[in-house]
């Protein structure tokens, strides 16, 4: 055997990096597929796409590429010095136990992690009645009408609360009054969203909301001290004047004490993490909102309902087209974008597992713990509020020895003043904790003797007298087995990307890879509370601290904020620091936001949540910003111009050659550029936005750094600035910044930043260029590769476009009657998810591979898209009829095909197996195609009634379908 090289070795050490396998093509495929582009390197290919003006010249200066094993090791020991005491801080986060068969199979199973926002309703049955158990789970505890399929967390959720009594109430008052013992980070949070709208805050005690001159009131049941109050006669009197009343609240505490909704609520918010989700240092959680039914088609975020499919069989879809940003853009309230979906199945799966028994004895075991610590610290002499359900408000007391004292037994206790503090215990709760946690006030806490003797601390006149959780999902999965089987019958259901490739333009559906997904689950990042102190959070300060030099290096900007919990709150983010920066430059009165008629729907919609006015600008023939009209509207609105919002690489899938100058433009006349980061893919380390001109960006870490979809959320969307804008980034709570915060922690959902941070670790400076190379790689490969067949709409400089092809099916339309969504629902039968369907030109389908696909994965779905075009030539020549086909009868099911009777003129083979290698391995979806229709007219959004399968469930009232 000869002799190793330090060639040879060289070579072996770069064929074992993570960069090798998270790029999908090897080396001698990227050289195949450089030959259908037509060029024969990376480099060159790249310097062909990427205008000169914005190309980096230099590598990133980033540490090279760490194996699996070493980046592990690293950011373990960086795990490590994060100091994990009992925390009973409370506040709105709760310790919890994630059942293991929970844990296993959704928090760390691809097949839910990896999948995409159920916007394709036939491949996504499977979370989307996970996501309907939520919306039941929701509105059964609250007493409320319907609830969407989850919010952000509970202080965005208050915040879309206030806006949405604002669209509803009947009071012309523009005050929203918010009692005084909300959740601290609640108060900021609406404080930062109520000043971009003009809304006015009174807050007070509760007491005031009866004689406020209101249009809504926000109360907090229990308060954040823990109090239960009675607020009947204070929801009376707002209703009075023609106000809503919004509640925030606890889910668990809701099994013992009355629903909102039988009380007088409107609306409903709150968090359910403590059913099974970990603090994770204050996310992701998922949020919720439940409402009256008048409210729903104004209601905020996704909202799934039940509708039926081409059979006539029930099927669950996303309905009533709740994002309001892109309908009404810049007259929306909100710009919610994100859902936490993985998060609330989590939540829904939990209260599938245990059950309204299962969670009322969780409930009352955490009571009765909380009833006896109290009677062991009144025992003792010691001040304990009344009427609670988990959280005593300790008064009288010597704080600051108190919170030393705790620690030292390994407790973290709420610090509220120097005289008070409070304890909120939870489902971990143990016996000896209580004993400690009396002991720390010279207590003695004889359990059973104080059980005994001691009464319960819930109203008698707030008991719970309605039955909750009574469809049969929750009341039959109460083994692991049975709840195994059940989670893995909804996943079986689904397309996610541990089956197929999800092509989608614009989402960025790249390989999460499993050594970045591990560190989450640690317990030294999960069980962090947000508000645990500095000292014992070293290791997120280091890892957080870390990966902001990271992304400072990777975009050329010099400071970011992680609070952001998805990209819509990172646009938020980013224009607030806009508008902060110019009134600290005695500049306040620029409220001129100039976006392009191409423009992603939050963009317009956050331009207005910040108080700006949107001038939409025009687009060439090409698809490219039109310079001359960003100019002219520049001019006449110099003196009122706070930014532009432009996306780049364009929304249209180009590197436009103009984005230079267009920044010098708004510098001219005093804007600022805010850069949408949602095509960061095509860009790191090939061009950094904050070096060309570029003022602020978000950046979508579920994207572009490889944290999963999740099925639609969770997402981080940091927001990274220039030196000038750093001061305006959302302050820490409790902090003194000029902008308030934008979510409910300061560090935003920080337990998933790992991921990231492992993603950037691993591929190092070269790799991470390499990535963005084979995105562009891949895209112009399909594009070329279809391009006999479907044209590419727009294309950039040397008639290639950037990580992302739109491709025209509009004149097929014309020709055939066959649209881009009959084409969409084709694909399912091939087994694969559509891209991107009308966006952003309306008859188009937007491609984006990325870099993880490998070259048999792009020519699988090449063949797929080639053999449905076939299919519609035979439309075109007559061999297929314009209405009896494959595609309008798209997609077709097992039950269909194998029926005994089949009445359409084309072959079952055809319908089923249009290509031979689907033999070997094939996808069926759970459903036939959809009736958004159906679902839009008879909106239906909980659990369906168990019946026959003809049954149709009772729609809500709808005298206002349009």
């Amino acid at each position: 055997m000869p002799a190793m090289t330090a060639s040879t070795l060289r070579d072996l050490e770069h064929h074992s990096a993570f960069v090798e396998r998270h790029i999908g093509p090897n080396d001698a495929e990227i050289a195949h597929m450089l030959g259908v582009v037509g060029h024969d390197s990376l480099d060159a290919m790249t310097d062909a796409i990427v205008p000169g003006k914005i190309a980096s010249r230099s590598p990133l200066a980033l540490p090279d590429a760490m194996i699996e094993v070493d980046a592990l090791a690293k950011i373990r020991a960086v795990a490590k010095q994060n100091t994990v005491l009992r925390s009973v801080i409370g506040q709105g986060y709760y310790g919890t136990h994630t059942p293991n068969v929970i844990l296993r199979n959704i928090l760390e199973n691809p097949a839910w992690y990896t999948a995409y926002t159920p916007y394709q309703a036939e491949i996504s049955q499977g979370r989307m009645e996970a996501l309907i158990n939520f919306q039941t789970m929701v509105t059964d505890l609250t007493g409320m009408d319907i609830a969407n399929a989850s919010l952000l967390d509970e202080a965005t959720a208050a915040a879309e609360a206030m806006t949405l009594a604002k669209r509803s109430a009947k009071s012309k008052s523009n005050v929203f009054f918010v009692a005084d013992d909300v959740h601290p980070q609640t108060l900021d949070v609406l404080r930062t969203r109520a000043d971009g709208l003009g809304i006015e805050l009174q807050v007070g005690p509760v007491e005031d909301a009866t004689a406020a001159d209101t249009y809504g009131v926000l109360l907090q049941y229990p308060n954040t001290f823990g109090r239960i109050g009675d607020h009947a006669a204070v929801a009376e009197a707002v209703h009075a004047r023609g106000g809503i009343v919004a509640v925030a609240t606890d889910l668990l505490a809701l099994t013992l004490i009355q629903a909102p909704g039988v009380w007088g609520a409107d609306i409903v918010v709150g968090n359910s993490q403590r059913f099974g989700v970990p603090f994770g240092f204050g996310g992701p959680h998922a949020g919720f909102m439940a409402c009256r039914d008048a409210y729903k088609r104004s209601m905020p975020g996704r909202l799934i309902g039940v509708s039926v499919d081409a059979a006539g069989n029930q099927a669950y879809r996303l309905t009533l087209q709740t994002r309001e940003q892109h309908i009404r853009r810049e007259k929306a309230t909100s710009n919610i974008c994100t859902a936490q979906v993985l998060l609330a199945v989590m939540a829904s799966m939990y209260a599938v597992y245990h059950g309204p028994d299962g969670l009322t004895r969780i409930a009352r075991r955490t009571h009765r713990f909380a009833s006896i610590l109290a009677a062991a610290l009144g025992k003792a002499g010691v001040t304990v509020g009344d009427a609670f359900f988990d959280t005593l408000h300790i008064t009288g007391v010597d704080a600051d020895a108190l919170h030393a004292k705790a620690r030292e037994a390994g407790f973290n206790l709420r610090a509220i003043d120097g005289t008070s503090v409070g304890i909120s215990l939870d489902e971990t709760t143990t016996r000896d904790e209580v004993v400690a946690l009396a002991q720390l006030f010279g207590a003695d806490a004889d359990i059973d003797a104080l059980d005994g003797a001691t009464a319960d601390a819930l109203p008698t006149s707030l008991a719970r007298d309605t039955k909750f959780l009574t469809h049969p999902v929750f009341n039959t999965h109460h083994s692991e087995h049975e709840l195994l089987r059940y989670m893995r019958m909804l996943a079986d259901r689904d397309l996610a990307m541990d089956r197929t490739m999800i092509p989608l333009g614009s989402c960025t559906m790249k390989l999460n890879a499993t050594a970045e997904m591990i560190p989450v689950t640690w317990p030294e990042f999960g069980n962090i509370h947000p508000l645990a102190p500095a000292d014992q959070t070293v290791g997120y300060t280091e890892l957080i601290d870390g990966l902001e030099k990271m992304l400072v290096e990777i975009t050329g900007y010099d400071a970011v904020s992680f609070q952001p919990n998805s990209g819509a709150q990172g646009e938020f983010a980013g224009l607030l620091a806009i508008r902060a920066y110019q009134q600290a430059q005695g500049q306040g009165h620029r409220d001129i936001c100039l976006i392009p008629e191409s423009a992603h729907g939050t963009n317009p919609a956050s331009a207005q949540m910040v108080g700006m006015t949107v001038v939409v600008t025009r687009c060439d023939k090409d698809g490219n910003v039109d310079v001359d009209d960003i100019r002219a509207k520049a001019e006449k609105y110099s003196d009122r111009l706070a930014a532009i919002m432009i996306t780049y690489p364009s929304t249209h899938g180009v590197f436009e050659e103009d984005v230079v100058a267009i920044c010098d433009i708004v510098h001219q006349h005093g804007g600022q550029v805010y850069t949408d980061g949602a095509n960061m893919n095509a860009l790191v380390g090939v061009a950094k936005p904050g070096k060309w001109g570029s003022d602020v960006s978000h950046l979508n870490l579920h994207k572009t750094f490889c944290i999963p979809h999740g099925g639609g959320g969770p997402g981080v969307g940091p927001c990274a600035v220039k030196s000038h804008l750093a001061p305006y980034l959302p302050r820490a709570l409790g902090g003194d910044g000029a902008v308030g915060m934008v979510s409910a922690a300061t560090h935003g959902s920080a337990s998933i930043l790992p991921i990231s941070w492992m993603y950037i670790a691993m591929m190092g400076a070269d790799g991470l260029r390499r990535a963005t190379q084979v995105a562009l790689l891949n895209a112009n490969y399909v594009a070329k590769r279809l391009a006999p067949h479907y044209p590419t709409l727009y294309t950039g400089r040397n008639d290639l476009v950037a990580h992302e092809c739109i491709l025209d099916l509009r004149p097929i339309k014309d020709a055939t009657g066959i649209s881009a969504e009959d084409v969409a629902k084709r694909l399912i039968d091939f087994g694969f998810h559509a891209p991107t369907l009308s966006f952003p030109v309306s008859g188009t389908l937007m491609v984006e591979p990325t870099e993880s696909e490998s070259l048999h994965e792009l020519d699988r779905f090449i063949d797929a898209m080639i053999q449905i075009r076939d299919e519609i030539r035979a439309v075109e020549d007559g061999r297929l009829d314009r209405e009896d086909n494959p595609l309008k009868h798209a997609p077709h099911t097992a039950m269909q095909v194998t029926a005994s009777e089949w009445t359409h003129a084309y072959p079952r083979e055809l319908a089923a197996f249009p290509l031979a290698t689907l033999r070997h391995t094939k996808y069926w979806p759970p459903v036939a195609r959809v009736d958004n229709v159906h679902g839009d007219k008879n909106v239906f959004c909980s659990c369906i009634p168990v019946g026959s399968a003809e049954d149709e469930p009772e729609a809500f009232s709808e005298p206002d379908v349009a």
